[in-house]
């Protein structure tokens, strides 16, 4: 599968790298190629070198003001005029998407992904990776959300929650009919 995964560029502690270095290397494992930013910065390095490190193919979406810190060695890379171009190339690259932590750029894609779905613009299984309890406010948001009638469909049909990487990759499989 081409799996996007949207996560930090940001340098951060432990209790977030090393188990986004456990999902990559389950990624990189099953084959599966990583669809992401393309930076060779931060949580996007960590990841993307774990993906490599364990067999894993590379596709990176960048973005003009960004492309300085693009991986050289990714399989694939193509560079997008702005953000905008750059979640629709990301989207339409990928045959699922997992939400890892992350900042703003990290919520917008979120966002837009779910938003997209909820309208029927794609089908593609959303796992929001809640490492560390990291989406336990947005979970709760969510559920608000879907109790209180703003959601025209079920939130189990909008998006998958997963307290690990594990789990993260089961759902996809299952989901693309991989056993």
């Amino acid at each position: 599968m081409n799996i996007c995964v949207f996560l930090s560029a940001a340098d951060l502690d432990d209790r977030y790298t090393g188990p986004a270095r456990d999902f990559a290397e389950l990624l990189g494992k099953g084959g599966h190629t990583l669809v992401w930013g393309g930076s060779e910065s931060g949580l996007m390095k960590v990841v993307a070198d774990g993906v490599r490190a364990a067999g894993g193919r590379l596709a990176g979406v960048s973005v003009d003001f960004l492309s300085h810190v693009a991986r050289a060695d990714a399989d694939e890379l193509v560079v997008a005029a702005d953000l905008a171009e750059r979640k629709a190339l990301l989207l339409a690259r990928s045959d699922a998407i997992v939400v890892m932590v992350g900042g703003m750029g990290t919520l917008d894609e979120a966002t837009e992904i779910l938003e997209l779905k909820k309208h029927g613009k794609h089908q593609k299984p959303v796992v929001l990776l809640n490492t560390a309890g990291f989406y336990d406010g947005l979970k709760r948001q969510l559920r608000r959300m879907d109790e209180e009638g703003f959601l025209p469909l079920p939130l189990t049909e909008l998006v998958f929650f997963a307290e690990d990487g594990v789990a993260a990759l089961a759902y996809l499989e299952e989901q693309a009919g991989i056993q």
